[in-house]
């Protein structure tokens, strides 16, 4: 899946969200080195499969920027999934890039069940849309 196929399926799924005229920056990286931020940025242990930086606060843009905020993948770890669920390496991109968006703008899995639903239902959702 090459860049300008992400970027297509990014624009469609923030105009569905009514994210309109904002910039995302995407890094796909290894184990190693999203562990590295996973610590330095969050003090959390060993590499995790995406990592999202908000670059607004309280739903306004830092420094009159359009960025959104930087979402890390860990092709490692997204390989590791798709093999666990049984999915193509495709599409657990494409969840990992959702998950990642949906918590730059407010979505939390962490902080309940419903929450965490709420997220699941949203991102089941905004799959059919890539």
């Amino acid at each position: 899946m090459g860049p300008e196929k992400i970027e297509m399926k990014l624009k469609r799924i923030l105009k569905d969200l009514e994210y309109h005229d904002c910039e995302l920056s995407l890094l796909f990286t290894d184990d190693k080195h999203i562990a590295e931020l996973n610590w330095r940025f969050l003090k959390r242990e060993g590499p995790t499969n995406v990592l999202a930086f908000l670059m607004r606060d309280d739903n306004h843009v830092k420094l009159g920027s359009p960025m959104l905020g930087d979402i890390v993948i860990s092709l490692d770890a997204a390989m590791r999934d798709a093999k666990g669920v049984g999915e193509s390496f495709a599409k657990t991109i494409d969840r990992l890039l959702i998950h990642g968006l949906l918590h730059l703008l407010g979505y939390d899995h962490e902080g309940s069940e419903e929450e965490a639903r709420q997220m699941e239902e949203e991102t089941e959702r905004l799959l059919t849309l890539m």
